[in-house]
């Protein structure tokens, strides 16, 4: 048992970042103010990552597929997904994405101030997401949208307007997949279409599980990647040297240069458990029914395990849990890091440089968002 568990903490207001790094000096693990046991150390993070016995992921009151199932149900339908996240499934897209890129290279304007989120991180998930699933690029303005008015009732922490937000993805998708399920699945389907025919159980997957599915596939990955290329490129204007070798740079190399960035800058900052039984972590006995929050971010900084923090992608990957741990982690990673990686070397390939732009205020996200809320820049 340890000495001291500080509880009612909250980090409402603040960089998550910043925060952790004080709270893990002194504590492994902490309770904040919703009644959750939040780990803080890297090595408390992986075990109750791999403990899929004890800690079970069915911790939320709506449909999570797969992030919310444990045992044979996760693997039945991580079985399903995992199909089109994999790199012989994923390669035939790679040109759509570079042209995605490249094409919107050439609409940023020079020598003006654009946001790093919003202006180039958004824009691009969105467009690479469509051409990704097969969904209309009429709907970039409607997700445009809908991922600031996500992001705005995150920050608020409001449960009804959370809900009102989700509600609204809800029905994009659903203008989406039914007339899709309608249709015959084709040699030349898109992926959404392919996915509205996979069958589970014997049965093809239900409205609310394609739902569940496309909504984690995409709602939660286009905010995610806007916060991931705002970090991206606030450390390349804050190193414009790194411009001539990212250029230089092997496809590998600029992968492993993107992961450890976000290592020490991540956007996705948490995922939840519930424990099946009384157990112990970090030496903390934590009783059967208790919520529990694997600190992501927190962990990718823990100054033991990282050697104070020093940037050296090679020497850090191995325990870089960026994407998480154990048969739960992310099953979009490939598709994260292809995306970002082409964004960037299109980035790179359009400009002689990137700079804070002057007289602008670069603003951090606050709890519960990682990253940056705004990175103005100058491209030129």
């Amino acid at each position: 048992m340890t000495d001291h568990i500080p509880d009612d903490i909250s980090p409402d207001g603040r960089d998550l970042r910043e925060y952790t790094d004080e709270l893990r000096q002194n504590h492994a693990i902490v309770k904040n103010t919703s009644g959750e046991w939040v780990l803080l150390k890297h090595a408390d993070v992986v075990a109750a990552a791999m403990d899929h016995e004890n800690l079970s992921n069915n911790v939320s009151d709506y449909l999570q597929i797969p992030n919310g199932l444990d045992g044979e149900a996760h693997t039945h339908y991580r079985k399903i997904i995992d199909q089109y996240l994999s790199e012989e499934a994923l390669e035939p897209y790679i040109p759509e994405f570079q042209k995605v890129a490249i094409q919107l290279m050439k609409e940023l304007p020079k020598g003006k101030v654009l946001d790093a989120v919003n202006d180039i991180g958004a824009v691009f998930a969105v467009r690479a997401q469509c051409a990704w699933l097969g969904w209309p690029a009429k709907l970039e303005p409607r997700l445009l949208k809908w991922m600031a008015d996500n992001h705005a009732a995150t920050r608020s922490k409001f449960h009804d307007e959370m809900v009102i937000v989700a509600n609204q993805f809800d029905e994009i998708i659903r203008s989406i997949i039914r007339p899709k399920r309608e249709s015959h699945v084709q040699e030349n389907s898109d992926i959404t279409t392919r996915l509205c025919h996979d069958v589970i159980y014997g049965r093809e997957l239900t409205e609310a599980e394609l739902i569940s599915i496309l909504r984690n596939w995409t709602g939660g990955d286009l905010g995610s990647i806007a916060l991931c290329v705002g970090v991206i490129v606030h450390q390349i204007a804050q190193q414009p040297e790194l411009i001539e070798q990212l250029q230089k740079a092997e496809n590998s190399e600029v992968e492993a240069f993107i992961d450890e960035v976000l290592r020490i800058d991540n956007p996705f900052v948490s995922n939840r458990r519930v424990t099946t039984c009384p157990i112990q972590i970090g030496g903390q006995d934590i009783p059967e029914g208790a919520k529990v929050k694997l600190h992501w971010t927190s962990a990718n900084r823990d100054e033991a395990v990282f050697n104070k923090n020093e940037f050296s992608p090679e020497k850090n990957r191995p325990k870089n849990i960026v994407y998480g741990a154990g048969k739960h982690a992310c099953p979009g990673r490939l598709l994260a890091t292809w995306e970002l990686r082409i964004m960037l070397q299109a980035l790179l390939t359009s400009v002689q440089n990137i700079e804070i732009a002057h007289n602008q205020k670069v603003e951090r996200e606050i709890a519960p968002l990682g990253g940056f809320h705004r990175v103005p820049v100058v491209l030129s």
